[in-house]
């Protein structure tokens, strides 16, 4: 059954997507800028591209989660949303204010932005990933409290799913890590022990709920799979992933003058946060061998099956590589820490957007799926994307092998910008795998439009 307030997600989905494709593009702009270094400058310097590229990567992430929400919640509580308008009001104030935040950062130095917008009051911006000024930081918490009260009135006025509560638990623990970006200490290991309760806690904790959720959600509907299996699959992978993921902060403590036990513990727990994305893995592949039927809507099921194996493999694979504080010594804030970014990122949870988005969409245009020749087309955008960001982490990856050796490793240490040049051959592989997923990402949008023989009963 479809609610009509569901309809909602679809402004979420779209603005997530444009904003994706935003964020690919700074992303080409900066990988050229690694090998010509002028380029584009000083319109677009590399630290300017640097912050729009991570932060759009957040803003369309985070639309992405609240459409995913706004499509699953009304399903799984068997009623209409709370409230369809408030949604659509956020959804403008947060498109905006994002809009204009990144307006700042193209258009004025970021000094002069800190003035402008009142950073002397409460210092909050100059920090990776929270560069986002006073405004800003305190518009995402009232559109988050707002969002998460129209989601958590919708689940106390319908029924109460295991999905749902999981998704509510990732969400309101987003918001209220989010709280600890206000707080920057002058002591900086204090302050980048903080920043860790956001950055880590974000994406190796919170969000994990959120993408176990959705993840569920879209296998019950692709599969017809009892939903006390799938749930008692949910329960597990939560599980491990608060245990693993809330002490394996320490992975970050090793070298900020943080107590030396860190460094135990971290390497410890860290190195067992892969269990929950390989017991994701084994469970995706499991619910689909055991599926009751065949959804029409086999795109949707490929992207749910991806999204288990990359998460495993650039989460979990590329994360363990150097999480071990013996490794982290020489890696630590190398392209291997780059690779490991870029394939956690797409595989867990750009993916999972995505799979929502496959899934959810057509069902939001009036049928269960898209046409077999725009699936064709969906599913060559899978296969270019995927392919081109395992392709991107690989030349990372050796970028990094050779830059850990030339530069920190060896007996002959040479300069930070030497060693660039060494690899600058992997960055102008990585930019021309970045422009195949750029095409990859065209053929995804591209897919939505594609026309031919239609199933019209939504699933």
């Amino acid at each position: 059954m479809q609610y009509k307030s569901q309809a909602v997600a679809k402004l979420y989905f779209m603005a997530a997507i444009g904003l994706f494709a935003g964020q690919v593009l700074f992303g080409l702009i900066m990988g050229l800028q690694y090998v010509v270094g002028d380029f584009l400058f000083p319109a677009i310097p590399f630290n300017v591209a640097r912050m729009v590229h991570t932060n759009l990567l957040i803003v369309w992430l985070l639309f992405g989660f609240m459409g995913g929400a706004y499509y699953l919640v009304p399903e799984e509580s068997e009623t209409e949303l709370f409230s369809p308008k408030l949604a659509v009001a956020l959804f403008w104030i947060f498109l905006i204010a994002g809009a204009l935040t990144i307006v700042g950062y193209l258009a004025v130095p970021y000094a002069t932005l800190a003035q402008m917008t009142g950073n002397d009051l409460l210092e909050t911006m100059g920090r990776e990933f929270l560069e986002q000024p006073l405004p800003t930081k305190l518009g995402i918490v009232v559109v988050a409290l707002a969002f998460l009260f129209n989601i958590t009135m919708t689940v106390l006025k319908g029924k109460k799913t295991a999905i749902s509560m999981v998704l509510l638990l990732g969400l309101w623990g987003l918001a209220i890590f989010f709280l600890f970006s206000f707080y920057n200490p002058s002591n900086l290991v204090k302050d980048k022990f903080y920043w860790w309760w956001v950055v880590h806690l974000w994406v190796e904790g919170v969000w994990e709920l959120i993408l176990g959720s959705l993840l569920a959600f879209v296998l019950i509907k692709v599969t017809g799979v009892d939903r006390e299996v799938i749930e008692k699959w949910l329960y597990v992978i939560v599980t491990l992933t608060l245990v693993t993921g809330i002490i394996g902060t320490g992975h970050h403590y090793y070298w900020i003058g943080a107590p030396e036990y860190w460094q135990w513990w971290g390497s410890v727990f860290s190195a067992l946060e892969p269990i929950p994305f390989f017991a994701m893995t084994v469970f995706a592949f499991n619910m689909v061998n055991r599926r009751r039927r065949e959804h029409p809507n086999q795109a949707a099921t490929l992207w749910a099956l991806g999204t288990a194996v990359m998460s495993f493999l650039g989460a979990g694979v590329w994360g363990f590589l150097h999480t071990l504080a013996p490794v982290n010594y020489y890696t630590h804030g190398t392209q291997v820490t780059a690779a490991h970014g870029h394939m956690a990122f797409y595989g867990a949870y750009a993916m999972v957007v995505l799979t929502i988005i496959s899934y959810a969409m057509p069902i939001m245009r009036g049928r269960a799926a898209n046409s077999n020749r725009a699936q064709v087309v969906e599913m060559w955008s899978f296969w270019l994307m995927t392919v081109s960001m395992v392709f991107i982490t690989l030349f990372l990856t050796a970028a990094g092998i050779l830059q850990v050796w030339l530069q920190r490793f060896s007996s002959t240490p040479i300069p930070f910008m030497q060693a660039q040049e060494q690899i600058s051959l992997f960055y102008w592989l990585r930019e021309g795998t970045g422009v195949l997923f750029l095409v990859g990402l065209v053929l995804y949008i591209v897919s939505f439009f594609v026309s031919g023989r239609e199933k019209t009963s939504a699933a």
